[in-house]
């Protein structure tokens, strides 16, 4: 696939004209995008479907994120490669509500400013203009109470190997979000599981596919507690002889799975042949670094 070969002043303002970062739910366009007119991502760029929009992700790092963000109960949206204002201007959460829109929160060409940095720029075209900084994922979650609350992820693929400008860049994005009020995280593959990922990877087409009822779901979490011991082949027929059917028994399964009903370990891997080993909620949920809020930052 032919590529924009790299960002210039005149690219950034299509992205403007277009429309990037901006809209919400199925109506959200990324600022950044995997396709031809844009310049190629340095990792393995991926596109899942997930309620009704495609999701576009720029690493592996991004995608088995994602999936860990969806197992978050309450979560209302995502929005990946969700731009940074330049200039200062309302809280994101107002795009959801309208409440949130009276106050003024400082940009990042205040915030590089406050922090002493120098913020980016890009070239091209005879011209320069300032480069627009994204955070990967912004995630909206509902609380408790029935407020929404922002959470802002990144990934990198190694904190330790992060040259001195990027860090600082990081270091204006974190700003960015702490000045908000909003939690920011730097995701690195050293919080969690690699087998965990590939477990969500593997086995995404069931566990975000075509909702199945309730109903099915408790029957998938009962015969997982009635054949503790037996093999995970042999669960499935369980399941499957219930349901009459094998794709809707994967779909009880690791839907059940998802949402924490059958706290699964993923670090056992998907073999057919070994039994499913659960854990404590508690434990389930720290298998998983967006949920549980870990960060490589320091």
């Amino acid at each position: 696939m032919l590529t924009q070969k790299r960002f210039t002043p005149t690219l950034l303002a299509r992205f403007i004209r277009q429309g990037r970062g901006t809209g919400t739910y199925k109506d959200y366009l990324p600022w950044h995008r995997v396709g031809r007119g844009d310049p190629s991502s340095l990792g393995r760029s991926h596109l899942m479907m997930w309620k009704d929009r495609q999701r576009e992700l720029l690493s592996d790092g991004e995608w088995v994120g994602l999936l860990f963000s969806t197992m978050i109960s309450d979560l209302v949206d995502v929005r990946e490669q969700q731009k940074l204002s330049l200039e200062d201007g309302p809280s994101e959460l107002a795009l959801y509500d309208v409440r949130y829109g009276g106050k003024s929160w400082p940009g990042t060409l205040n915030i590089a400013k406050q922090l002493g940095l120098k913020h980016p720029r890009v070239i091209g075209d005879g011209s320069s203009d300032d480069w627009v900084m994204t955070t990967d994922q912004l995630l909206v979650i509902r609380v408790p109470s029935g407020q929404l609350e922002l959470l802002a992820v990144a990934y990198k693929p190694d904190n330790k190997k992060l040259t001195k400008r990027s860090r600082q860049l990081l270091s204006i994005e974190k700003a960015y979000w702490d000045a908000r009020g909003v939690v920011w995280l730097l995701i690195t593959p050293d919080l969690f599981s690699e087998t965990a990922g590939v477990t969500l990877r593997r086995a995404v087409p069931w566990g975000l596919g075509t909702p199945v009822a309730m109903s099915d779901v408790a029957i998938a979490v009962h015969a997982v507690n009635q054949t503790l011991g037996h093999t995970f082949t042999y669960t499935l027929d369980i399941i499957t002889a219930a349901l009459e059917n094998k794709d809707l028994a994967q779909r009880a399964f690791w839907q059940a799975v998802w949402t924490g009903a059958i706290p699964m370990d993923l670090r056992t891997g998907w073999r057919p042949h070994l039994p499913i080993k659960l854990l404590s909620q508690d434990e389930f949920v720290a298998l998983n670094p967006v949920a549980s809020r870990r960060t490589s930052w320091n």
